[in-house]
């Protein structure tokens, strides 16, 4: 009987979140494209800036959890010295909200706008969560 190691089975699930996380993003940025194009033609343009800053910020926050979370998975599975620090991962949200707070005090975007860019991601969620459900249940079968 053949064990697979713990090499081989961190390369299926990374190969497969790899996947699933690039969609996510790039549904990210379809959901801001379509937001703040709305909202250049319908809202005032404190709207459509807070949108956009909003989802530019997801956008990099996406990014900088999927590469913090991967560098600190990898001493789990390479058995590598961990190169990200908690005052990284801290600093991340430092920034995000240090750029919303001065959005806010120079009054270049909407303060609701602004949250409604933030998730952006939760709308990318859904649209892969529906992905999901219609591969598994129309077409009977599992996405790995």
């Amino acid at each position: 009987m053949n064990e697979t190691g713990n090499k081989e089975g961190a390369a299926l699930l990374s190969a497969s979140g790899d996947a699933t996380n690039r969609r996510i993003f790039r549904s990210m940025i379809v959901v801001v494209i379509l937001a703040v194009s709305a909202s250049l033609l319908f809202a005032p343009w404190r709207v459509s800036t807070g949108l956009l800053l909003g989802g530019l910020l997801s956008l990099v926050n996406h990014y900088w959890l999927i590469t913090s979370t991967t560098a600190a998975f990898s001493v789990l599975v390479d058995g590598q010295k961990p190169r990200l620090s908690l005052v990284q991962y801290v600093l991340r949200y430092a920034l995000i909200g240090s750029v919303i707070l001065l959005a806010y005090k120079f009054g270049v975007a909407s303060t609701p706008a602004l949250i409604a860019g933030l998730c952006s991601f939760v709308v990318a969620l859904f649209a892969e969560a529906f992905r999901e459900f219609y591969f598994a249940i129309i077409h009977r079968e599992e996405i790995i």
